[in-house]
């Protein structure tokens, strides 16, 4: 083989060997990683109520879990409450108002669902996520003859996070929307309420 021929040949492997390198450390950054967004959502301990991602007081940022999400646009209030099927479905309520919400949840490899305040009935959002063993009880447990109006999401992992946003379309309208996210709620359902449709 010419001296240019060994030239290509060494230069391709190299090429191949680097690309099959990059490819297999892309794909283990989320196993090797011990800051993703899901244990950090774990240790805000965001329950009850979702953590605000960013709020302005006085003019000054504070941060809480800004320090690791993408800063948010100005203009949208964001929050998150973290949950562990483990100890029960997660149930998310929110109260729509002039501001638009939504509602996105989040697993190990992604948002999974989302929806906004047009899908709200009555002015009201109720999700309920549950593992597939935690929908087929509360089916079976299930009044046929009371309507709910929960939804209920599968969840593919039972660790995740809720991620809510309201935008404020004006300056002013900030507080408001700030007050909106802090309004949400996330509980884990009780063995009552998980007797109940949608619970």
């Amino acid at each position: 083989m010419s001296p240019r021929g060994r030239f290509l040949v060494a230069t391709l492997s190299g090429l191949v060997l680097a690309g099959l390198v990059h490819v297999v450390v892309v794909l283990l950054i989320p196993r090797l990683s011990e800051t993703d967004a899901l244990p950090r959502a774990r240790t805000e301990e965001a329950l009850d109520h979702p953590v605000p991602v960013k709020s302005v007081a006085g003019g000054e940022v504070t941060a809480t879990a800004e320090a690791w999400l993408p800063v948010p646009d100005p203009s949208v209030a964001v929050g998150l409450c973290a949950y562990d099927l483990a100890d029960g479905p997660m149930r998310v309520s929110a109260r729509t108002g002039p501001l638009m919400m939504s509602l996105a949840v989040h697993g190990r490899r992604g948002a999974f669902y989302a929806v906004t305040d047009q899908a709200a009935v009555r002015g009201a959002l109720d999700l309920v996520v549950l593992t597939r063993a935690q929908y087929d009880e509360a089916l079976a447990n299930a009044d046929e003859d009371e309507v709910s109006h929960d939804v209920r999401i599968v969840a593919p992992d039972s660790k995740g996070y809720v991620v809510v946003r309201v935008i404020a379309a004006l300056p002013s309208q900030r507080p408001a929307a700030d007050a909106a996210v802090q309004a949400v709620s996330c509980t884990v359902d009780s063995p009552a309420e998980d007797s109940k449709p949608g619970g």
